[in-house]
């Protein structure tokens, strides 16, 4: 079995009150494909549920990278994209953002 070499980014945000659905849309209809085009593998995108099971105002997603130098040039080359530009204009839906890279451990599944 070949390792997993890839770096993984877990990335948390945080809707503006009531913006979660703005969120939602801004990254079904614009970012997951940019991250794409821009070199991200997407693994995943969640809604943190709260503890009664009801979603809350969090967005968490994992996208992989081929390696820390990878992820740095396919972020600046994100953010430079004129359709994120485009699509970032208007009103404000992310409060707060946090960023984790990952290294998988040899008994993950995705070794």
């Amino acid at each position: 079995m070949t390792q997993d070499t890839r770096i993984f980014e877990l990335r948390t945000y945080e809707a503006v009150p009531g913006k979660i659905d703005a969120l939602l849309t801004r990254f079904r209809d614009h970012a997951a494909a940019l991250f794409e085009k821009h070199g991200m593998t997407n693994i995943g995108f969640w809604v943190e549920n709260d503890d009664a099971g009801k979603p809350t105002e969090t967005l968490v997603y994992l996208v992989a990278h081929a390696s820390r130098e990878a992820a740095q040039k396919s972020w600046e080359a994100f953010w430079a994209d004129p359709e994120w530009t485009a699509a970032r204009e208007g009103e404000q839906v992310t409060a707060s953002a946090t960023t984790k890279f990952l290294s998988p451990t040899a008994f993950s599944a995705l070794n």
